[in-house]
Formats: C-alpha cells, structure tokens, sequence
C-alpha cells in the first residue's frame, strides 16, 4: 500500500457491505485490491453499441408497447438503468452488479476512512434470501443497542427488503449524523424492532493484548487502508512486552483490501514465497510473492469461523500452505472470487466477477472455505454473542492450549 494514492483497478473479493454508514464492500462480504497509478478509483470505459442489435430491437418493442399504451409518466432514465440492472443480473452472479451513477460516488467514497450510520457488516444470506448483520462494528450504534451477528434484517423504516436488496437496503440504513433509522430483525423465531440514532463511526481498529503464558492476541475485523501498518504496530507493541508466541483473531472478518492482507503475511513468510495465485477466465495467472524477510518468527494460531471470509481467507490460507500457523475454529466462508470496479463514461459502474484466487498450494477456497486444523465449535450459547469471556471461548482456549 506504499504506491501513489490514484486507482485504477477496483479489486473486490467479497460483497460485504458496511453500514457503519453504509456499504463496504465485502468485502462483501468485501475484499479489494488497489493497484494504484491512476487518479481515478476504477477504470472508466467508453461503451460503444454493439453491432447486434438484438436486445436493442427486442427493448424498443416493449418501449412501443409502453408509449402506446402505459397510463402514467414515464420516467426515460429509470426505464434504462431497469433494463441495464435486469441484463446484470441474468448473469446470475451474486457478486457482479450494476451501480447508479447516484450510488457509485457513495460506493467509492466508503472503501477509506469513517463513516457515518449505525455500524454493522453486512452479507447476503441466500439460505433465507434476507440480508444478514455479518457483526456490528465495536462502540457503534448497532453493537450499544444490541444487534448480533446472525441478526435477518426484515426491514428498514418499514420497507421490506429480501438478499438481492442490499445495496439499496445499505444505502437506506445510512443518512445524517444525529438521525434516526428504524430496523425490523428476525433472530431465530424473535422479530426485533430497534430505533437507531446515526453516528460518525471509526471502523476497524487493529486490537491487541498479552494473554497468559506470554501469548500476544491480535484481532480486527476487516482489511482495511493502514490495517497491515497498524497490525505491525501492534504486533511490535506486544512484542515489547516479551510475548513468545501469537494469536490472529480473524473470526467475522469479512475481508477488506487484498494486498492489506498479503502485507500482514509478508511480514510472516520469507521473501520470493507464493502468498496467492489470482487467475482469469483464459487461465492466465498472476502470482503474489512476498518481498521482504519476515519480521515475525513465532509460533501462530489463527482463529476462524462460518464468517472469516475473502482476504481474511488469504492470510489464513497463506499461512497454513507454508506452515507458518495452526487453524483453530470451524470452516471459513468460502469467497475466492474477485471483482473489478469499473466506471463507465456517464459515472455509473459495473462490479463484475473477472478473476478466482487460489491459496499457495493451489488449492480453490470459492464454495470451499478453509478447514481448520482443529476443528472447535463454540458452545451453541455463545455464536452469535459478541463478547464472549477468555475462558468461555473455546477456540481460544484451544488456541492458548497449542501455543503453552
């Protein structure tokens, strides 16, 4: 993340999407890369008309259709953005999607820095077809009035929204600092109705301390800008404090920027080591290799769950490949897929699916997830409880039992 602040090339691994406002990509379930020599986010494109005229010639008989015979006004814009999303979607592809050109400087805007909303990720669940809260965001709005993870979302100020909504259920959620969003939740059998008062939110901050047996714990809960420089801050801070050896929290971490993630496991790997393998759809491949010798050279757990997802995946599966840490917990989400983020020549954009990543030993995670190497669920109580005491967490406890 040490090149110039432009973008050309929008890389999403995973649509999670951050409501500490709003949307956050994700990650995605969210994850993105930045390639940085542009000043531009995004690649904007010139689209011509194709010569097959078959879609267009198809439109204009229902546009005859409507100025013949449709009742109301007819809105021009809003047929042709119908259309544009509807094309989209047939290729169903729950990643690849169209953004307004009202909705893209949002979509940009919140990849970095604060955010104002109620503070929560969130994913599409497809087993119920809602949108599904991923975890609020420490200190938020949603975490103080008690939302969870695991938490449906039914509807936002009394509208209904189902999976395929999110984007428009998110830009719903956010609004002004100091005003109100009303949500409706499912959580099991319980409908759950909270008034919410929106916040200027600080997302993610890298947390740390030292356990017992001189374990340091790191946790966050996504990749974002400066995640990897504020992990090696923290890491050195408990170094300081003469830790032996290391956990990495990644539970609910939905994912964030790639190359923020192969940052953390260049400071772990030696240098020319494979961290990912990014492949096209002609089987081209690009190869990720770390560039500098390690800083960190002690034993590690890495802890995961059903939401450790895209980036968080990366690390995970870097590190396991070559060694350098344990897996503790249960499967990983299973999101190897990336997008790009383009913006087309009238400001609206097209996230679409372009590439897979596979794990250093070539090994597909898309629909997969990660196995730990210890497979250690959580007492039923306690999954979708935020906080959770030390010795009630039985990952942890498994982690500091491996690392003694």
């Amino acid at each position: 993340m040490g090149e110039k602040r432009g973008y050309k090339i929008f890389k999403i691994i995973m649509l999670i999407i951050l409501v500490a406002f709003v949307t956050f990509i994700i990650t995605a379930v969210g994850t993105y890369q930045f390639l940085k020599d542009n000043d531009k986010l995004g690649k904007t494109l010139v689209v011509t008309s194709s010569d097959n005229g078959e879609i267009a010639s198809e439109l204009s008989k229902y546009k005859m259709l409507i100025d013949k015979y449709f009742l109301g006004e007819v809105n021009e814009e809003k047929l042709k953005e119908g259309a544009i999303k509807g094309y989209i979607e047939g290729l169903d592809d729950q990643y690849t999607e169209y953004i307004s050109k009202e909705d893209m400087k949002d979509y940009l805007e919140e990849t970095t820095g604060n955010f104002v909303g109620i503070g929560i990720y969130m994913v599409k669940d497809t087993n119920s077809n809602k949108v599904m809260v991923l975890s609020p965001i420490k200190g938020s709005p949603a975490e103080k009035a008690g939302i969870l993870p695991g938490d449906l979302i039914i509807s936002v100020d009394g509208v209904q929204y189902s999976a395929d909504d999110m984007s428009v259920a998110a830009n719903k959620i956010k609004g002004e600092a100091g005003s109100t969003v009303k949500l409706e939740l499912l959580r099991g059998t319980e409908n759950l109705n909270f008034e919410l008062i929106r916040e200027n939110i600080k997302v993610n901050p890298v947390e740390g301390k030292v356990l017992q047996n001189n374990i340091g714990y790191i946790k966050f809960s996504s990749f974002d800008e400066e995640t990897s420089k504020e992990f090696k801050t923290k890491y050195e801070e408990l170094k300081s404090q003469g830790i032996k050896s290391l956990i990495i929290d990644l539970r609910n971490n939905g994912g964030g920027i790639v190359s923020e993630a192969l940052s953390i496991a260049d400071y772990i790997l030696e240098k020319d080591k494979v961290m990912l393998y990014e492949v096209d759809k002609n089987n081209n491949e690009k190869i990720e290799k770390s560039k500098e010798d390690p800083i960190i050279n002690m034993p590690i757990v890495i802890l995961t769950n059903s939401n450790t997802a895209s980036s968080s995946e990366i690390l995970a599966g870097a590190l396991k490949d070559h060694e350098k840490a344990k897996i503790v917990g249960t499967k990983t989400y299973g999101k190897g897929v990336i997008q790009q983020l383009m913006t087309l020549q009238d400001g609206s954009g097209l996230k679409i699916t372009s590439e897979e990543y596979l794990t250093p030993n070539k090994t597909k995670i898309n629909k997969i997830g990660i196995e730990p190497d210890e497979k250690i669920e959580l007492p039923e109580e306690l999954k979708n409880k935020l906080t959770i005491e030390e010795k009630d967490d039985t990952q942890l406890q498994k982690a500091i039992e491996m690392l003694k």
